[in-house]
């Protein structure tokens, strides 16, 4: 009897091990199937994919880290203080007379937002005369100078600047 439940308990052990490699094997396929593959004609190790593994999420982790202060930085949140608060986007629109000027502050991802304001500028009947833009680190100071109509100055520039206003608030 004693010879049996060491052989029936071997038998357990052999089977409880076979399962746990079965698993690992199980989940390794699944991580490595999350991993992007350089394409290889050659088997590669299990030692090898998981370092592969290893080396992808170290990478992500590094991306996230970047995107996350690229967010806290548009959002004001950044730990650099001459900069901190400031709210990307702003505009500011100056009018004198027939002439309008837009500065347009933005991160470096927000070109969008210069084309759009040369769209509603347009739009609302405003030629733009010149723009231009400079970056400083992460912000970008776009300039635009346009003219509006001669009747109704006062009136036109004030609807132009409250749109203007508007978009830059809709996005923030």
């Amino acid at each position: 009897m004693d010879h049996y439940s060491h052989s029936s308990s071997r038998a357990d052990r052999k089977t409880i091990e076979k399962n746990r490699r079965s698993q690992m094997k199980d989940l390794c396929s699944k991580l490595s199937s999350l991993v992007p593959h350089q394409p290889t004609t050659e088997l590669v190790s299990l030692s090898d994919q998981l370092e592969g593994a290893t080396d992808y999420i170290k990478k992500l982790q590094l991306k996230l880290e970047k995107l996350k202060q690229k967010k806290n930085f548009l959002m004001g949140n950044s730990q650099n203080p001459d900069i901190k608060g400031l709210q990307i986007p702003a505009i500011d629109v100056h009018a004198s007379g027939s002439d309008l000027d837009v500065i347009l502050t933005t991160g470096p991802d927000c070109q969008f937002m210069f084309t759009e304001t040369i769209r509603i500028l347009h739009e609302e009947g405003a030629q733009v005369v010149s723009a231009g833009f400079s970056v400083v680190d992460q912000t970008v100071f776009h300039s635009i100078h346009s003219k509006i109509g001669d009747c109704a100055v006062e009136d036109e520039a004030s609807r132009i600047s409250e749109r203007l206003r508007k978009f830059a608030c809709d996005f923030n």
